[in-house]
């Protein structure tokens, strides 16, 4: 069992830097950031953007992996985030993780000025970013005419340092979703039930994880993949289980979701007085002791 966490973009970088090298020396296997113009609560204070902040990191850290989590099309256009993405591998030296979704409701669907979009179309331009990406990103020049995305001779150039690309960490719960993920994925992540996680927690919470499990190996199964070349990634702090509580509850926790075959448990770095509430002492306890006691 793996453990990451996400550091929000919410510290000026004097103080933020600290956090991603103490991510670091924690011993973490990632530490991604969240990819939005704005989120929940956060609204009304500090954010910054993903990739300054995501370039940043990888020039003061060295071995941990840094990512999105997760970019989307809500905002984002499959040229100019390969682009990015190969930058990113280049300065951190082949060390991104490209976690990337459908995106949802929220504030990043109308800041721009557009109109939401039907879950329909939403799954319809998830159907274009995500196959073009993959092209952009494994060819020195694309050029690719689509409903919603399209690419005029595109180059990407010198490529990224991962090959063939950077790996993609899909977000889907859906049958178009797990299907692009069986497809084009290296790994999967999910938070749970999509509209009922903050109201789940203990067997309902890990039945939601199950069936999604369930329904991925199928969508796998059906391209003729091996379930197991997919990595499983679960992000918490969107139900009710006290994942960061104490190290036993954590370590109860990820024994039962090991059990639905997630490798990665991905923990947020405490954001006191906000919805990421929580103890950094208890939090370091928790990514420093687990391990072992997981491991034993």
């Amino acid at each position: 069992m793996r453990i990451s966490t996400v550091i929000l973009p919410v510290y000026r970088w004097p103080t933020a830097q600290e956090h991603w090298r103490r991510a670091e020396e924690l011993g973490l296997h990632a530490a991604y950031t969240f990819d939005h113009l704005a989120f929940r609560s956060f609204r009304s204070g500090p954010w910054l953007g993903a990739v300054p902040t995501l370039a940043a990191a990888a020039l003061v850290t060295s071995r941990i992996r840094l990512g999105t989590m997760v970019a989307s099309p809500n905002f984002r256009h499959p040229v100019t985030l390969a682009q990015e993405l190969m930058s990113l591998d280049d300065i951190s030296g082949g060390r991104v993780t490209a976690g990337i979704g459908a995106g949802g409701e929220g504030f990043d669907t109308t800041i721009l000025g557009g109109r939401p979009w039907a879950p329909g179309e939403r799954a319809d331009r998830f159907a274009e970013f995500l196959p073009l990406l993959d092209r952009l990103l494994t060819r020195p020049a694309t050029t690719s005419h689509g409903t919603h995305y399209s690419a005029v001779e595109a180059p990407m150039i010198p490529g990224c340092v991962q090959r063939p690309r950077v790996p993609f960490t899909v977000a889907a719960t859906g049958p178009r979703g797990l299907a692009l993920t069986a497809r084009y994925g290296q790994g999967w992540v999910t938070f749970g039930d999509r509209r009922q996680a903050a109201e789940q927690s203990g067997d309902a919470a890990a039945a939601s994880v199950r069936d999604q499990v369930t329904r991925l190996n199928e969508a796998c199964t059906a391209l003729g993949r091996d379930p197991g070349d997919l990595e499983r990634v679960y992000l918490t702090s969107f139900t009710k289980d006290p994942w960061q509580d104490s190290v036993d509850a954590f370590v109860d926790l990820a024994g039962r979701y090991c059990g639905l075959g997630i490798g990665e448990v991905v923990l947020n770095w405490p954001v006191p007085g906000t919805m990421f509430d929580g103890c950094q002492e208890t939090f370091e306890r928790i990514v420093t002791e687990a391990p072992r006691q997981l491991a034993g």
